[in-house]
């Protein structure tokens, strides 16, 4: 049962990845601007101006490089 459950799992979507800048720190969570002017929330540890990685809802998963970015269709 297991393995149903992990086969199952992994065929459901998952968060994005995403990029952007935090632009607030609000009571623990951190709000993001990403770079089409999106605001996002998630938590982690970050300062105001920090670009990072996170999943929307979710965590800060890391360190992102400032500036461009690049947009990939799959």
């Amino acid at each position: 049962m297991a393995n149903f459950l992990k086969a199952l799992q992994a065929a459901l979507p998952q968060a994005p990845l995403l990029t952007g800048e935090v632009v607030a720190i609000v009571g623990g969570m951190l709000r993001i601007q990403t770079p089409d002017g999106g605001i996002s929330t998630a938590r982690g540890a970050a300062a105001v101006g920090d670009h990072v990685f996170f999943r929307p809802g979710g965590a800060v998963e890391g360190d992102a490089p400032a500036g461009a970015y690049t947009d990939i269709e799959v």
